[in-house]
């Protein structure tokens, strides 16, 4: 192989298409579950952003609709022949009734990071599983400096020892898991993998991209009124609510919330109320016209209330 395949650089669009459907945070994957969508940045694309629109359309059958770029990902190891440049994307839609074709597949993004979703308190896997191999990991350090180091890190991330979850802390999260053997995708790597923890892997460095797209999104819903774009034109003051719970993984206080819906001025009624169903007709909402003209500008917010 000559010097310049070697030292080839190849660039590859990366996608994390994400969605909410019926209260469950939703992420468009590729090969049954285990990919993202991907593909190489040709130079007949006029920019990133149309060529990455060309190969999820294409992958897919799924246009996009918001996309902003998430981050660079160098991993020399992905592979022998080149270093690829990961350049990945976050995009918010709605998912279609009708299901993908082929091998693309809508998936809970909490089956790759159980961990993750405390809509209902502390998910089981972090007391049963995350924490002894943890303090494991921990003790196996060679000094006394690493060991404090990796004590205040499991600590940190992870909510232990009373501190405090942090739900922003998705990609460190993945990425301690990773250096201390926990995730499967560490044997692709060479790694030894010292327990796979429950949840689903991916090829290559999908997995870590999608972590960095919920912290993103997670964090973005704190200041900036984006989940308008995972919401169909009307819905309820309640699937709003669940929306947002799905992709923060945590639970809201009821009246808290739509006191701060409320402050925010973020919607106004659209007329009507749900049919069917059981319970009491709730009222329909939209999101008022100049919040939606205004979304890239600072100020409108929906901050997450921490459920009490």
């Amino acid at each position: 192989m000559s010097k310049t395949a070697e030292q080839a650089l190849h660039a590859e669009l990366v996608a994390v298409l994400a969605a909410v459907s019926q209260g469950q945070p939703r992420v468009l994957t590729t090969r049954g579950g285990e990919a993202l969508p991907a593909g190489p940045f040709q130079m007949v694309h006029r920019s990133l952003q149309a060529g990455l629109r060309a190969w999820v359309e294409n992958q897919t059958q799924h246009s996009l609709g918001y996309v902003e770029q998430l981050y660079t990902f160098a991993d020399r190891e992905r592979s022998e022949a080149a270093h690829v440049l990961s350049i990945s994307y976050l995009g918010l839609t709605r998912e279609p009734e009708q299901p993908p074709q082929g091998d693309t597949s809508w998936q809970d993004w909490y089956s790759y990071f159980p961990w993750e979703d405390w809509r209902t308190g502390a998910p089981a896997v972090l007391a049963d599983c995350i924490v002894p191999h943890l303090q494991a990991w921990v003790k196996e350090a060679p000094n006394t400096v690493q060991k404090q180091s990796r004590q205040a890190r499991a600590a940190i991330n992870f909510g232990v020892n009373e501190q405090a979850w942090n739900e922003d802390l998705v990609l460190q999260r993945y990425e301690l898991l990773f250096e201390a053997g926990l995730v499967q995708e560490g044997t692709q790597r060479g790694m030894a993998v010292r327990d796979r923890l429950p949840g689903r892997s991916m090829q290559h460095d999908h997995r870590r991209i999608l972590a960095t797209g919920i912290a993103r999104l997670r964090a973005k819903i704190k200041y900036r009124p984006v989940v308008f774009e995972l919401m169909p034109p009307a819905f309820t003051l309640l699937q709003l609510q669940q929306t947002v719970e799905a992709l923060a993984g945590r639970g809201l206080h009821k009246q808290n919330f739509r006191r701060l819906i409320e402050q925010q001025d973020l919607v106004e009624e659209a007329g009507g109320v749900t049919a069917g169903g059981a319970g009491r007709p709730a009222k329909l909402f939209r999101f008022r016209s100049d919040v939606l003209q205004e979304r890239a500008i600072a100020g409108s917010k929906l901050p997450l209330a921490r459920g009490t």
